[in-house]
């Protein structure tokens, strides 16, 4: 009762109209930007998280809901039409989106991946409220040694599962790591790695890390590969609307959808990719048009898009309740939090219930505004599709620069901007996840004052962080999480050497 209660608080405040106004900014926005070929949801959100540095903490928050699940439809417009998923969690979708697409029912596909995203989300939303405040009545006993612990849960599952090598994907986080370390130590207050240089005190903004590696790495990519190919946009013929036997035979699949990506997206090492992948086997399995499934089925569409809203949903849950991002694109809203001094967690809940609340519960009013909004502008966003990509990719250099600047106007901050960049291009051409960097340099800090404060309150001794039993279950379960790729890729090896 008292959840519903925190909801409806939330949702007076939600309703505000300022607040709606930020709401439906941010999901023309995201979806504008979501749309544009190769831009996934963590780019969209790095990408304008510096439009949200002057407003108040709530409306920035509020902003950033509809700028996530904009950007999460967006993806799904750019697989159905051009083929090219602005993240492999889309990857799925456009299997059988793009075959819709060529056969003329390009429009029943965008409108059914609209409405699975408006189920799944509204769905997911409601599980996030009623899973938060239990997370959070558990997260509230845990000590400085626990939360280390969950932090090397959170290293090890987002640097082991991004890409397809744990080694690299750890190398980036300590990419990640080492740029935390960079500042004032809050303890001794002695400066770290500044190199004499002033502007280095407060440490690297999460921001200008952010920018530069999604935004200019992935213009300097995209610039690097534009001769390889060239998308071919596929235009929306007949009618956007779903007929009868459509909404039939997607229906099922919203809601299995919903079940496969909500719980997975929840997880530590969840992610979309796992739901959506399980969601097209799935609908493969059950439809009752198998001769469809490779040819453009709607099953294949329907399901998976509600698996990966779903999941996105879902990574809020360990976001909000312990702080933990366990995607990029969560990483890029816990930036949002850090930039006006919010941390996530059980503590942000009982200091700031009428900000997480309001958060949540315009969760439910951005998944609407998509629905309303993105249906009637589907031929607005297929023009955007047409913006040549030299123009595109340069606009978003542009973009990404002067909302560095004006976040903080400094030669040192601009310079940080184009290193980062070209590392961002170097990463993404060596197969480098990205994504680790960012979690890396946001958690480092935090996991080492909670080490820092557990060894002060034992005297020193190590042992403290193997006393207590959740602190010892989520340190075996990150050695797990570290060693398991490393033991499947052994056993496959091993197994190819005997066939």
């Amino acid at each position: 009762m008292d959840t519903f209660y925190a909801l409806l608080h939330g949702l007076t405040i939600a309703a505000q109209p300022l607040n709606l106004v930020y709401a439906l900014i941010g999901v023309l926005l995201g979806t504008a930007v979501g749309v544009l070929p190769g831009i996934g949801p963590a780019l969209t959100v790095a990408l304008l998280l510096p439009i949200t540095f002057k407003l108040d903490p709530a409306g920035s928050l509020i902003m950033f809901a509809g700028i996530y699940y904009g950007g999460m439809y967006g993806g799904s417009t750019t697989s159905i039409l051009i083929n090219t998923p602005g993240e492999s969690a889309s990857m799925v979708t456009a299997l059988e989106g793009n075959k819709m697409a060529k056969a003329g029912r390009g429009g029943p596909a965008l409108a059914t991946a609209a409405i699975g995203s408006f189920v799944a989300g509204t769905l997911a939303t409601l599980g996030i409220v009623f899973l938060a405040p239990w997370l959070v009545s558990v997260a509230v006993n845990f000590g400085p040694e626990d939360y280390f612990a969950l932090m090397c849960v959170a290293f090890i599952t987002v640097s082991a599962t991004f890409g397809d090598s744990p080694v690299r994907g750890l190398i980036s986080l300590f990419i990640g790591l080492a740029l935390g370390l960079m500042g004032i130590d809050k303890l001794t207050g002695q400066a770290r790695l500044t190199f004499g240089v002033p502007d280095l005190l407060d440490g690297v903004e999460v921001t200008t890390l952010a920018v530069g590696l999604f935004a200019i790495g992935e213009a300097l990519y995209v610039a690097s590969r534009r001769h390889l190919g060239e998308e071919k946009l596929e235009p929306v013929r007949g009618s956007l609307w779903m007929t009868k036997t459509d909404w039939k035979r997607s229906f099922w699949p919203w809601i299995r959808g919903t079940l496969f990506g909500f719980p997975i997206g929840a997880l530590p090492a969840g992610g979309a990719e796992i739901p959506t992948f399980l969601s097209y086997s799935t609908e493969r399995k059950l439809t009752k048009h198998p001769e469809e499934f490779g040819h453009g089925a709607i099953e294949g569409v329907a399901g998976p898009e509600a698996a990966n809203n779903a999941s996105a949903a879902g990574t809020l849950v360990p976001l909000l309740t312990l702080g933990l991002p366990t995607s990029a694109t969560a990483a890029m809203m816990l930036a949002g939090f850090q930039q006006y001094g919010l941390n996530p967690g059980p503590l942000l809940f009982a200091e700031r219930p009428d900000l997480v609340w309001g958060l949540i519960a315009s969760l439910f009013i951005a998944n609407t505004m998509l629905l309303v909004l993105n249906l009637p502008l589907v031929g607005l966003w297929v023009r955007l599709l047409a913006i040549p990509q030299p123009w595109l990719y340069a606009g978003i250099l542009v973009f990404a620069t002067m909302g560095t600047v004006a976040a903080k106007p400094s030669v040192v901050e601009l310079t940080m901007l184009v290193i980062f960049g070209v590392m961002g291009f170097l990463m993404r051409r060596f197969d480098y996840p990205v994504a680790p960097v960012v979690v890396g340099l946001i958690l480092g800090p935090v996991a080492e004052s909670q080490l820092r404060r557990a060894l002060q309150i034992s005297l020193g001794d190590p042992m403290v962080l193997l006393q207590s039993p959740m602190s010892a279950t989520l340190l075996g379960v990150a050695l797990l999480a570290l060693l398991a790729p490393f033991i499947l890729r052994g056993m496959s090896r091993f197994k190819a050497s005997e066939d």
